[in-house]
């Protein structure tokens, strides 16, 4: 098994999941668990394969990352994969492919969830669920999605429902919001989200305690609408030609409305306590320290910040429920047939899942949106700066306004578009993009500065 290790190891830090970028994998291998491969299926042949899971920790990180590897395993002669997609060879004579990327894994994966059924490997199994609203076939042709950060989706398109499938690529013990959220949307009626086909939960050594065992979610299957481009997609489009995007983005405003308030019915609620204030007050305070260390830029802005951080904490707020929460345009495509639907309910990704899964503000959603408009401008006027910055600006603007119309209108909380706590979300999010882009994208930095800078000079009144 070492030298499956070594290969692991020389292979992950090339991915795009891989959390420690810039450091090599201290890997420890907990457990595995094995699809059945079929050996009548074509996608298994020449030679035959062997479908295995790893879960492998990766304890160079604190805390330490475990991440769900699906391998194929082939003979070399036999095999005929993209050498981008291959892992390396553990032994002679043998190949391991990532499975995804892989006719027989991706087979394999669709049957569990669609027909049900156990998977099993040490002190791990793997369980597959077909949902109740959904109808999944059972053969199709795979194809992976290229891009994504921190998952692994596979599309299943021939016969039946075209799928999506998502195979979480770091795990962890719950039930993924993604998972959870959407099934409760969709039993509740709701349009503005794919409908799920099924998942897969699976239990293994805790990785915390070497104790006992957890449960968690190991992939994720829906609908899949072909064709359909993301909100992002159109907005920048509608803002690069100068189209007038009011409809839509009040449309969006309805939308993210209508998904609210079925989550509020679908899920408890409660109200703010006193140490939620505190613990927002902190999270405010501590993310504008670490901004000022590496954007000195916004250092002079301390004072004015804080003054809208302290109106925020001055105002009612209202009761706390489950939310999107890393609401933004490209979180939403947009259906001819359907219109605007939700996707991706996982939550930020670097945050722990048990912070995920807690009830938050609704308007950190609307905020995040709020934000995503303004990307649009702000990304037009990097790539095209000869055009005029203030009709960008106004774009975003009505677009701003426009889906705050819809939303208020359709939660029936008359929502403001200056409310005090509303432009407390919007700063820290400008302030969290700042730190982002100046790690990440240091040309991108003035699209979150000047939302600062706006935010803090034109502060919200007290309700």
């Amino acid at each position: 098994m070492d030298s499956t290790l070594a290969c692991l190891a020389a292979w992950m830090p090339r991915q795009r999941w891989y959390a420690a970028k810039g450091r090599p994998p201290s890997l420890r291998l907990l457990s595995w668990w094995d699809l059945t491969v079929d050996p009548d299926d074509p996608a298994v042949a020449p030679g035959g394969a062997r479908i295995r899971t790893f879960l492998v920790a990766d304890e160079g990180s604190l805390p330490a990352v475990l991440y769900q590897i699906p391998v194929v395993e082939r003979a070399t002669e036999t095999v005929d994969a993209d050498p981008d997609h291959i892992i390396g060879s553990p032994a002679p004579g043998t190949t391991f492919i990532d499975g995804p990327f892989d006719p027989a894994y991706a087979g394999a994966l669709l049957r569990l969830i669609a027909r049900g059924g156990t998977a099993r490997g040490p002190q791990t199994t793997a369980i597959g669920r077909a949902a109740a609203v959904g109808n999944a076939p059972t053969e199709a042709t795979a194809r992976v999605i290229s891009g994504e950060q921190s998952n692994t989706s596979l599309i299943y398109e021939g016969v039946g429902t075209p799928v999506i499938c998502k195979v979480y690529r770091q795990l962890h013990a719950g039930l993924n919001p993604d998972i959870e959220l959407q099934e409760a949307l969709a039993r509740a009626g709701s349009p503005h989200v794919p409908r799920p086909i099924g998942s897969i939960e699976g239990t293994w050594p805790d990785l915390a305690t070497a104790h006992g065992s957890v449960r968690g979610s190991l992939a994720f299957a829906q609908e899949y609408l072909p064709g359909v481009d993301d909100a992002w997609r159109v907005a920048l489009l509608a803002a690069a030609k100068g189209e007038d995007f009011r409809d839509s983005a009040r449309a969006l405003g309805t939308a993210t409305a209508h998904v609210h308030v079925a989550l509020s019915q679908c899920f408890p609620t409660r109200k703010p306590t006193a140490a939620d204030r505190d613990a927002t007050a902190a999270t405010w305070e501590r993310r504008f320290a670490i901004a000022m260390a590496e954007v000195p830029e916004i250092s002079g802005q301390r004072d004015a910040a804080t003054a809208v951080y302290r109106r925020a904490l001055e105002v009612p707020w209202p009761p706390l429920q489950r939310i999107h929460g890393d609401y933004h345009l490209g979180q939403v495509l947009h259906s001819p047939d359907r219109g605007w639907v939700v996707v991706d309910f996982e939550g930020e990704p670097l945050r722990p899942m048990a912070e995920r899964t807690q009830p938050d503000f609704a308007l950190r959603d609307v905020a995040g949106m709020l934000r995503s408009f303004d990307y649009v401008a702000g990304s037009l006027r990097l790539d095209h700066p000869e055009r005029s910055a203030d009709a960008v600006r106004a774009w975003a603007l009505d677009a701003r306004a426009a889906f705050v119309e819809g939303y208020a209108a359709t939660s029936g909380n008359g929502l403001d578009p200056r409310h005090p706590l509303l432009a407390a979300l919007e700063l820290d999010k400008a302030v969290y993009e700042a730190i982002y882009e100046a790690r990440n994208r240091p040309t991108w930095v003035a699209i979150p500065l000047r939302a600062i800078s706006r935010l803090v000079e034109r502060p919200a009144p007290v309700a």
